[in-house]
C-alpha cells in the first residue's frame, strides 16, 4: 500500500505544475494580445487635417484638428502686442507661449566705449530682428562687458536680443538706476555695448 501511494504521488505534484505552466502561458498569452489590440493603429497616411481661420478684432484664429478620436489641436491667436500658441494633447496638457511682436519693444542701443559708431552699428544689427529702435545714444560711463537692460515686463525680449547680438544670459539684468545710461525713461530695452563687443565688431 505504501508503495501504491509512493508511485502516485509524484505523478500528482507533476499534474499541479503543468495545470501551472498552462495558467501561466494562458496568462501572457492574453496580456500580449491585450496589448496589441490596445495599441494604437499605425497608418502609412496622414490622418486628414482641416483647418479654421476665424478673424476678430484684430486677432487670427487657427484651428487644426487632425484625424482620429483623440488628435492634438493647435490654436495660434496673433495680437498687435502677443503670440500664443496652445497645443492640447491626448491628456488634456497645454503648453502656453506667449511672445511679444518685436515691432512692439523699443529698444536703445548705448555706446559703452571709445569706439565712435559702435551704438549705430548695433542699432542696425537689431532692428533687422523688427525691434522699434531709438535713436542710439552714449553711455554715461565705459564698460567692459557688454549688458542688456530690460523694462518690467520685457525679459523675455531682452533675452531674445541678447542672443541675438552675443551677449551672456547672465548679462540680460533688470532696467535700474544702476544701468550705466541715461534719458530713457520709457525705452523697453536698453543695450549697452562694451568693450568685448567692441573688440568682435
Amino acid at each position: 500500500m505504501d508503495d501504491d501511494q509512493s508511485k502516485t504521488a509524484p505523478s500528482g505534484s507533476l499534474s499541479i505544475v503543468r495545470a501551472a505552466g498552462v495558467i501561466i502561458i494562458f496568462v501572457v498569452a492574453v496580456a500580449v494580445l491585450v496589448s496589441v489590440g490596445t495599441r494604437p493603429s499605425v497608418s502609412s497616411t496622414p490622418p486628414t487635417t482641416t483647418p479654421t481661420t476665424t478673424a476678430v478684432g484684430g486677432s487670427t484664429t487657427t484651428t487644426v484638428a487632425g484625424g482620429g478620436a483623440p488628435a492634438p489641436t493647435t490654436t495660434t491667436t496673433t495680437t498687435p502686442a502677443t503670440t500664443t500658441t496652445t497645443k492640447g494633447g491626448r491628456k488634456g496638457k497645454s503648453t502656453t507661449t506667449t511672445t511679444a511682436v518685436p515691432s512692439a519693444t523699443s529698444v536703445v542701443v548705448a555706446n559703452g566705449t571709445n569706439t565712435s559708431g559702435l551704438a549705430a552699428h548695433y542699432s542696425t544689427v537689431i532692428g533687422a530682428g523688427g525691434w522699434a529702435m531709438q535713436t542710439p545714444i552714449d553711455a554715461s560711463t565705459s564698460v567692459a562687458t557688454s549688458a542688456v537692460y530690460y523694462a518690467a515686463g520685457h525679459q523675455q525680449q531682452a533675452g531674445t536680443i541678447a542672443t541675438s547680438i552675443g551677449v551672456k544670459p547672465a548679462q540680460v539684468l533688470p532696467l535700474t538706476s544702476a544701468a550705466p545710461v541715461t534719458g530713457v525713461t520709457g525705452v523697453d530695452v536698453v543695450v549697452v555695448i562694451g568693450a568685448d563687443l567692441a573688440s568682435t565688431t
